[in-house]
């Protein structure tokens, strides 16, 4: 099969990978204090060796204390810097390129964390959206001056990012974290201007923070902005139902300069609405007309490494139809690269017997 729609070369603005492969982001936890370690920039340059074309780190939390919801998390702040510097200079010497995604958990926070409520926990309007024991959190409404602080601390992590020499940003605004909350009717109440009846008018949070980051990185510097259609732990829990949905919330998002939406689904291959086959990412392109990630389930299990082998399994094939057809533009690996760092080239090279699984054990190692 000709692979090669894969492997074909991407510009956008300042940003040109050498193949349509993007590793997505994956929590590590492997941060102490919040500071990246050597370990990170090993785990990162060994994706880089690999032929990844654009890696995006696991969440980082933006340099404010409520941010955090896991441990170990790295920081982006004046006091990392010098550290991400090495991690990204580490990943051009590898010929790769590299992206930070920024992080702000709100009030979705693991267990593991902060078990004496030390930190305070927030969200839109003090609302809880799971059925969890994690719920011992106490949660509380943000002010409004808060919620405008948190823009300008989105806007000095982009700020701090470029000065580490990263390619891109990406805006975490998906499975229910902060900027999802805001989204979402269910857990955004609020009667002030970062409220509203609409989809649309509850976007007005993200597309402060895509503005404001904008002004700090420059029109050439690509920002991406992930979304989903789906909560942690809520998996029938959907923003949209219709492609008139996607639109209303696209479309600020887009006017607000976002230039690339990675539009995370559990698995790409499924068509995000009834009556038509494209997925998330795809409706997301014909929507805002601007290159799309997709993701979800790609490369993970035994059916879709054996398709590598054998042309007539529909799973390779459709991804390579998609991307083809210019259905989406990147296609984003997660746990498949966690068990195999030379997972793309060893795809490209057809070199697919050698192949590791990604496993439990790839999981916990996280190498």
């Amino acid at each position: 099969m000709d692979l090669s729609p894969l492997f074909k070369e991407f510009k956008f603005k300042n940003l040109t990978l050498k193949n349509r492969f993007v590793m997505a982001p994956m929590t590590r936890s492997k941060s102490p204090n919040g500071i990246p370690t050597q370990l990170s920039k090993d785990y990162y340059t060994r994706r880089a060796d690999g032929d990844v074309g654009l890696i995006i780190t696991e969440g980082v939390n933006i340099d404010r204390s409520s941010s955090a919801g896991y441990p170990d998390v790295p920081v982006i702040d004046e006091g990392t810097l010098s550290i991400w510097q090495e991690i990204t200079s580490s990943v051009h010497q590898s010929g790769g390129k590299i992206a930070i995604q920024l992080w702000h958990v709100g009030c979705i926070r693991s267990l593991e964390f902060d078990k004496e409520n030390k930190v305070e926990s927030v969200s839109p309007s003090g609302v809880y959206p799971l059925d969890s024991k994690a719920a011992n959190h106490q949660t509380r409404s943000l002010e409004l001056s808060e919620v405008e602080g948190i823009v300008n601390s989105f806007a000095e992590a982009a700020a701090n990012a470029k000065k580490a020499g990263f390619d891109a940003i990406e805006i975490h605004a998906a499975h229910g974290y902060l900027i999802d909350q805001f989204f979402w009717d269910v857990t955004n109440k609020r009667q002030d201007k970062y409220g509203g009846q609409t989809l649309g008018e509850r976007t007005r949070f993200a597309v402060e923070i895509v503005k404001a980051c904008r002004e700090q990185v420059g029109t050439e510097f690509p920002i991406i902005l992930r979304f989903s259609n789906w909560k942690l732990g809520r998996y029938e829990q959907n923003l949209f139902s219709n492609t008139q949905e996607l639109e209303e919330f696209i479309k600020p998002l887009s006017n607000a300069g976002v230039d690339i939406f990675h539009a995370s689904s559990r698995n790409y291959s499924q068509p995000e609405f009834e009556g038509s086959a494209l997925n998330l990412a795809g409706w997301t392109q014909k929507i805002s007309q601007k290159p799309t990630i997709t993701v979800g389930s790609v490369g993970l299990d035994s059916d879709f490494i054996s398709s590598f082998k054998d042309a007539e399994n529909s799973n390779i094939e459709n991804l390579v139809d998609r991307m083809s057809n210019d259905e989406f533009d990147l296609v984003a690996v997660g746990r498949a690269l966690l068990g195999e760092p030379n997972w793309v080239k060893k795809v490209k090279e057809n070199n697919f017997d050698s192949i590791i699984p990604y496993t439990k054990e790839s999981l916990e190692k996280l190498y």
